[in-house]
């Protein structure tokens, strides 16, 4: 199946999401939550999310994780979880709150499979107590998500490796390769040249495929993750965003969506006059109206 009919299917098939004067969202991807070892990229960042998570949480946003939340190519979920039970903890609160939709990705393709999803993300074993405990009972994964507006107009949301013909239709034998090659590689510092975050050709090619789907279809404002840049077009360009990821080696990115406007955000520590270090939001680019782009 060539990648249009790929993102077709996923737009024709899209959980739906209202979006309107009060809808408040974040979006992140491409946290690539790992064992806390030194080929874990999010380690690094695990903080940051965490409290920035924390602040959405107290300002009644709605989580959406585009893709790639956990690394399920390199690790078994379990270390995942133990190695970061606070990040987990938080997002059970946005379950709780009925405000946490996750969407797939190649490197979590796993949870296209709803028993998958149930035996990682229903209970957890507490290691403090001995206990099983409830953890995101009924938690689902989508390949798509469109934030629907009354009028129909939309924002089109998946993690973008339809587009990305070998991590799609090849993505286990990828996997194979990652957990086989290239994660021991990544031990000594080498990357993986077959990842379009790494491969300034690939990520081309992905985002060029991208753009032609947006382009057939009326200009659909689409935001994807899977390449790790962040995009933010100008009203002139084809409205591809990009939420960008969480493991850059300084800070984390992604876009905020309120009062009918999208913002392009980062989270990072600052180290202040004083010597202390603080965790702040800078606005990278925005606000601006949704209405130049849907």
């Amino acid at each position: 199946m060539p990648s249009n009919s790929r993102i077709t299917r996923a737009f024709n098939q899209a959980k739906k999401l209202p979006l309107n004067q009060d809808s408040k969202y974040i979006l992140f991807s491409d946290c690539h939550r790992g064992d806390n070892s030194f080929a874990d990229d999010f380690s690094h960042n695990r903080k940051v999310f965490h409290y920035a998570l924390s602040q959405y949480l107290q300002k009644d946003f709605t989580y959406i994780e585009l893709g790639d939340g956990d690394e399920l190519w390199e690790n078994k979920f379990v270390n995942i979880f133990n190695a970061n039970k606070d990040v987990y903890l938080l997002l059970k609160q946005f379950h709780d709150k009925n405000r946490l939709h996750l969407i797939w990705g190649n490197h979590d393709m796993d949870y296209r499979n709803p028993k998958k999803v149930c035996k990682n993300l229903n209970y957890y074993y507490d290691v403090t107590d001995g206990k099983e405990k409830e953890f995101m009972i009924n938690i689902s994964f989508s390949e798509a998500i469109k934030l629907e507006q009354e009028n129909g107009k939309s924002i089109f949301l998946l993690h973008g490796h339809q587009a990305d013909w070998f991590n799609y239709t090849f993505w286990k034998l990828s996997r194979f390769l990652v957990r086989i090659l290239w994660r021991p590689l990544q031990l000594i510092g080498i990357d993986d040249p077959t990842s379009p975050a790494q491969n300034f050709k690939e990520f081309i090619k992905v985002e060029s495929r991208l753009e032609k789907w947006i382009k057939a279809n009326k200009n659909q404002m689409m935001v994807t993750g899977h390449t790790h840049r962040p995009r933010f077009p100008s009203e002139n360009e084809l409205p591809h965003f990009n939420d960008g990821s969480c493991v850059h080696p300084r800070c984390i990115t992604g876009l905020e969506i309120q009062s009918n406007e999208i913002i392009l955000i980062k989270w990072h520590v600052v180290t202040k006059e004083d010597g202390t270090m603080q965790i702040t939001r800078t606005i990278l680019e925005g606000p601006k109206p949704l209405s130049l782009f849907i």
